[in-house]
């Protein structure tokens, strides 16, 4: 099996032990690691709430697909983790709002805090 990493500087750097994402070549899977709504440039969380957090989340994995070569439709399942369970609404509008039709598999949940006092964190598989 053959592993390679995929970065790009339009996304957020890694800030653990982690790359952004790991395409597999032989079945073109793409493993994206889960993403903050952090700004790229200033490696700082945006500011306006979940909202504006799962926004930029899900830009920066737009990012990453993009350099892999993929693009939100690329994308077979997505994993939500939110801070409060109770911005589910909020940030279920968002993330419907990047895929238009047949949108992938997916689950959202609670944890008890997010890296950086994130509010959200989106991770996704993608088929290439």
């Amino acid at each position: 099996m053959q592993k390679t990493v995929v970065a790009t500087d339009k996304a957020p750097k890694a800030i653990g032990a982690y790359n952004q994402a790991i395409l597999v070549e032989e079945g073109k899977l793409l493993f994206i690691s889960g993403q903050l709504g952090l700004d790229p440039t200033r490696m700082e969380l945006v500011s306006g709430g979940v909202g504006s957090e799962a926004k930029q989340a899900l830009d920066n994995l737009g990012q990453i697909l993009k350099e892999a070569g993929g693009d939100y439709s690329s994308i077979v399942k997505a994993t939500i983790f939110l801070a409060n369970i109770n911005d589910f609404v909020t940030v279920n509008e968002i993330y419907a709002s990047y895929f238009e039709s047949d949108p992938p598999a997916r689950a959202a949940f609670a944890v008890s805090a997010l890296p950086k006092g994130a509010k959200v964190e989106i991770e996704a598989i993608a088929a290439l």
